[in-house]
């Protein structure tokens, strides 16, 4: 049988866990044996007596889970010293962020551990369930607005009242991935006048079906990706951006942005002149403050005041809504593995599957993704045929 464990996240602040009661369940069921560091679950509100009863066995220390495992799923990237407790041939599934962990990607080769990117899965129909970046990311553009709706002095809707009219708040969001049209659909919903931009024009029918007016850049480059994601956009494109969003973001009473570009710095969209002609209570919540920011004036993991306006840099804002985020991430983590097995339930990587040639970042002692091959100076990795010779990691 092959053995899963479950470890407790020690990230600072992390609230998340790999799986739930319900996909322990699950993978009982498939013949997998489960184990759960005891307390894995707690910040989730998720106790060990419940994974019990699903059939998980609960081990008191993070060393006899990862000896013994196969399989490690996490949320957060491991640790060195987390790598080195597990046993060679095993395989981590988590978020790893190759490109830019170049040192853990090497200790994950040393070491013999195969690494299964959650945040390398190809943007493509079939693997929306297996989308972790796409998950989490659709609670933190709902978590935002509620933060903006909090910190702003005043109220989104409009109001008509015998004194007068209040009229709506407007918000601007920069960014129309899953963050930033979950955070169009959260603001609408609370009745804020709603303006979106984004460097992809196929995202403008996506913005306009709910209910947002889309800021129009124009531009004849090319800035998606073959795997939906967006580009590195060229200066003179941020140049010609900034010129046609400023008079929008000035006269926003809430900015949110969510532009991220995979495995480089975020790009800055909000400058500094830029907050020092917005109104006195306005508010920018960047979602992007873990890759540098895109307002200017961010501060990783700061709630700052600056020119009279409020930027906040929460970090892992889908860890403020830990239940949720816990159950829709073990559930990308449970179909990872049950698309793994084969006809006669038995776990196997399909190589021959795009998703899983994509996602495996090392496999066998081989860096195989091939963004972080370029990111760390490598040449094309000549991968060979492997449908038949996956193993059980």
């Amino acid at each position: 049988m092959v053995t899963v464990f479950i470890p407790k996240e020690t990230a600072e602040g992390e609230t998340r866990v790999a799986a739930t009661p319900a996909t322990v369940k699950r993978l009982v069921q498939n013949q997998f044996t489960v184990l759960i560091e005891t307390h894995a679950g707690e910040k989730a509100f998720l106790n060990d007596s419940a994974y019990q009863a699903e059939g998980a066995t609960i081990v008191g220390s993070a060393a006899e889970g990862f000896g013994q495992a196969d399989l490690v799923a996490m949320v957060n990237t491991p640790t060195t010293d987390q790598v080195h407790q597990m046993k060679s041939g095993a395989t981590i599934i988590s978020f790893i962020y190759a490109v830019r962990s170049h040192d853990l990607v090497n200790t994950l080769k040393d070491k013999g551990i195969n690494a299964y990117a959650m945040d390398s899965i190809p943007r493509i129909s079939r693997a929306q369930k297996l989308d972790a970046l796409s998950s989490q990311s659709n609670l933190a553009g709902y978590k935002a607005v509620l933060l903006a709706a909090a910190e702003l002095p005043k109220i989104f809707p409009l109001l008509m009242t015998a004194a007068g009219t209040i009229r709506p708040a407007k918000v601007v969001i920069m960014g129309a991935g899953v963050a930033g049209l979950q955070a169009i659909a959260t603001a609408k919903r609370l009745g804020a006048v709603v303006e979106v931009s984004d460097i992809r024009p196929a995202v403008k029918e996506q913005v306009q079906s709910l209910g947002a007016t889309y800021i129009e850049v124009p531009s004849e480059e090319n800035l998606e990706t073959e795997g939906g994601y967006a580009k590195e956009a060229s200066e003179a494109f941020l140049k010609k951006q900034a010129e046609v969003t400023r008079a929008h973001l000035v006269d926003a009473d809430v900015i949110i942005t969510t532009a991220l570009i995979p495995g480089k710095p975020a790009p800055v969209l909000v400058k500094e002149d830029v907050v020092k002609d917005m109104r006195d209570g306005s508010v920018i919540v960047d979602l992007a403050a873990e890759q540098g920011g895109n307002c200017e004036l961010t501060e990783k993991g700061q709630t700052v005041e600056r020119h009279g306006v409020k930027i906040m840099g929460i970090l892992n804002l889908p860890g403020t809504l830990p239940l949720n985020a816990s159950e829709i991430y073990a559930k990308n983590i449970l179909n990872v593995i049950e698309d793994n097995l084969n006809k006669e339930k038995q776990f196997n990587w399909n190589f021959e599957d795009e998703i899983v040639d994509q996602a495996m970042v090392v496999y066998q002692g081989d860096i195989r993704h091939a963004p972080t091959r370029e990111a760390m100076g490598l040449g094309p990795l000549e991968k060979p045929a492997m449908a038949a010779s996956g193993g059980n990691n």
